[in-house]
């Protein structure tokens, strides 16, 4: 993709130094789904790819690892698994039965978190996830029992190591304490906090 970890417009592409290969690939996408490509799109890609070849960009790729392994190894601290026990990229996967044996300890009213439940809790506190299943899931693909995080939007903002532990514990609190609304507001405050230390546009002012 295009989009994500390279910070360009939504799209995609695949590379190849076989000919044939790639008018293989050129058949199956025109004219059928690419018969009208858009052209501000295009100058965005350039432009991604551009910076893409810049220092600068090797230096943001390894702070978007540095930071999911200092989100990764804070939640795991906090007592939430990762999936893979920890993390080498930009994306780390938490098993929620993690959370879900937590509540049960603590004699929470709903002693399930589910993947759906806890996208819509980190979303009432302004943090952009999405529920996604794990390996032998027992939730449907609806609910599932795993939340998806990355790092590269917020390492573009400026955040560093520090930082992504500190949303590691705002996560945490959000999560093991769903039913404590003074909680899930002190995270909203912190999370808006944040935003305010690394704007989107600083030189907006």
């Amino acid at each position: 993709t295009t989009h994500k970890t390279l910070r360009g417009p939504r799209g995609g592409l695949i590379l190849t130094r076989d000919p044939e290969l790639g008018k293989q690939f050129n058949k199956s996408v025109f004219p059928g789904t690419q018969g009208g490509p858009l052209e501000h799109v295009i100058a965005g890609k350039a432009v991604a790819f551009y910076e893409a070849l810049q220092p600068s960009f090797k230096a943001y790729s390894a702070q978007v690892i540095a930071n999911a392994r200092a989100l990764a190894e804070q939640l795991q601290a906090r007592g939430i698994r990762l999936v893979s026990g920890g993390t080498d990229n930009h994306l780390m996967l938490l098993d929620l039965r993690s959370v879900t044996a937590h509540l049960q300890t603590a004699g929470a009213t709903d002693p399930v978190m589910t993947g759906k439940r806890a996208d819509k809790l980190v979303d009432a506190i302004h943090i952009t996830a999405n529920k996604n299943t794990i390996p032998f899931d027992p939730e449907s693909p609806f609910v599932t029992s795993g939340l998806r995080l990355g790092s590269p939007a917020l390492t573009t903002r400026g955040l560093l190591e520090v930082d992504f532990r500190h949303i590691a514990d705002i996560l945490a609190d959000c999560l093991m304490y769903p039913e404590q609304e003074s909680t899930q507001k002190d995270c909203l405050t912190r999370v808006l906090q944040l935003c305010q230390r690394f704007p989107l546009y600083p030189h907006l002012g």
